[in-house]
Formats: C-alpha cells, sequence, structure tokens
C-alpha cells in the first residue's frame, strides 16, 4: 500500500487508489471488487424487508419465515437480481496468485453455482400465498441444498482462504486482528447454518439465521477488500484533506 507521508494524494482520486490497491502483491483481483461482493450480501435482508413492506404490506410481511420467502414479495426482483449480481462477481473473483489459486477460483465458482441456483429455484410459498404453478417439491430440496452449500463455500472463505498469506508476508497486528474477524466470521456463518437447519426440521422461522450469516459473510468480504480504508478515504476526500 502507498503510504501518505510526504505524498498526498488529490481528493478526486484518493477514495478510487484506497479501493483499487492491491493489498498483496500477488493479488489478482482487487479491493473494490471484494467490496462489491461484501456489500450486496450486507445490504440484501434489509432491502428486501423494506421492499416488501412498501409494496405488500405489514400482514404478508409477518408471514415470511426465510430470506427465500422473499421470492413471493414484490421484493422478488430485488432478491433475485442481487443474487446473479453475487453470481456474476464471484464468477469473475480471481484471488491471490499462489499454490492456493486453484481453492480461490473453485470455491468462488461453486459459490456463484449456488446463488444462481438458489435464485431461480425457489423455496415453497409462505402460508396464505398461492404456490407457482410449475414448483415441485424437488425445487425446494434443490434451493435449500444450494443455500447450504453457499453458506459453507462463505465460511471457507472466512475460515481459511482470507487467512492465509502471501510468502514472506509479515505477520502484523492489523493482519493478526483481521484474521481473528475471518474466525469469528466463519464461526457465526457455520453457526447459523446449523441453527437454520434446527428451526428448519421443527417448521420455525430461519430468517433470522440466514440474516445473521449474511451479515458475517459480509464482514469478512468487507475486512478482506479494505472497505474501511476505502471510506476513510472517501470522507478525507469530501473534507478537502
Amino acid at each position: 500500500m502507498v503510504s501518505l507521508t510526504g505524498c498526498r494524494p488529490d481528493a478526486a482520486t484518493a477514495g478510487a487508489a484506497a479501493a483499487d490497491a492491491p493489498s498483496r502483491p500477488d493479488d489478482l483481483s482487487d479491493n473494490a471488487h471484494r467490496q462489491l461482493i461484501g456489500y450486496i450480501g450486507l445490504v440484501l435482508p434489509f432491502l428486501l424487508i423494506f421492499i416488501a413492506l412498501a409494496r405488500d404490506g405489514m400482514a404478508l410481511w409477518q408471514s415470511l419465515e426465510s430470506v427465500s420467502a422473499y421470492y413471493y414479495t414484490g421484493a422478488v426482483a430485488a432478491f433475485v437480481g442481487m443474487l446473479v449480481a453475487l453470481a456474476l462477481f464471484l464468477f469473475t473473483y480471481r484471488g491471490y496468485a499462489n499454490e492456493h489459486h486453484w481453492a480461490d477460483r473453485w470455491t468462488a465458482n461453486i459459490a456463484a453455482i449456488a446463488a444462481l441456483v438458489v435464485a431461480f429455484f425457489p423455496t415453497r410459498a409462505p402460508t396464505g400465498v398461492a404456490a407457482l404453478t410449475w414448483w415441485a417439491p424437488w425445487t425446494g430440496v434443490v434451493h435449500h441444498v444450494a443455500a447450504v452449500v453457499l453458506f459453507l463455500m462463505f465460511a471457507v472463505f472466512a475460515l481459511w482462504l482470507f487467512r492465509l498469506s502471501a510468502k514472506n508476508e509479515p505477520q502484523t497486528e492489523g493482519k493478526r486482528v483481521r484474521n481473528a474477524i475471518y474466525i469469528v466470521c466463519g464461526i457465526v456463518i457455520l453457526a447459523c447454518v446449523a441453527w437454520a437447519g434446527i428451526s428448519g426440521l421443527s417448521d420455525r422461522p430461519i430468517f433470522w439465521p440466514e440474516s445473521i450469516a449474511l451479515i458475517a459473510f459480509s464482514v469478512s468480504w468487507l475486512v478482506k477488500g479494505y472497505a474501511l480504508d476505502t471510506i476513510m478515504g472517501a470522507a478525507r476526500s469530501m473534507l478537502g484533506r
């Protein structure tokens, strides 16, 4: 990363530099790419709630037991569109040019395929909502399997891939803190997958475990993408510093 000591970028480029500068010499992607993946997951549950309440009202919203149930609301375009966008960003994620490059690519591609399957093979209709004419029980099974695979791939990134270091990279305090955040995020994702599984088997709502898992996934990608540096850089640009 470029030192700011004795060299100050102009206000128009400070924020972009923070997002685009590679975090490691072997980085094949960029921080803006990782941040976009993270922000999609962070915004998704809140945007779905807002649109569903605005278009369908409180009565239908109260019957929605999962994030996937928003497929049957006025938020369907946001649900499918953001999952497709997430899949595209994952498909184009290149990871790092090292011995683990294959793992970055395979994990991202599996997650991307799973995201598309979740989007195009919906869960069953919520109570009081007419089922789709083409929906069948096997569609719901495919949906749930793909959702589990998607979250497991997010956990793989957080618990393993994000914690890897480049050869001869010093283990700074910042790196240790980021690794600790990745571990917490990965554990939260796995705990939420188990929580959702137990709740689903008991016919209890799974919206909160899904949403918390999405937030944990988002935090891991935003930390990996140095989102805080980008936000601080944008703030300095706005203040003319």
